[in-house]
């Protein structure tokens, strides 16, 4: 499996949507808990939930900056 890169604020495809990875991630754990998927696909679907969170943690993190930036602007004036 080829390792991807998490996404960079320019790298944030249009569409993109923080709650519909979340929603994903949800339904992944739902189906593995259910017992639903073979062994194979319960790694396979693992590592794509860890490849969400890691796009959730990098989106959250940009925009922490974000907020921080204009709280740092705000203090400034």
């Amino acid at each position: 499996m080829a390792k991807r890169k998490s996404p960079s604020s320019s790298d944030l495809v249009e569409g993109w949507n923080y709650e519909s990875k979340v929603a994903e991630i949800e339904g992944i754990i739902a189906r593995i808990e259910a017992g639903e998927l073979e062994l194979e696909a319960v790694f396979e679907q693992f590592a794509s939930a860890v490849e969400y969170l890691r796009q959730c943690e990098s989106f959250l993190q940009q925009r922490q900056q974000q907020v921080d930036l204009l709280i740092e602007t705000l203090s400034d004036e």
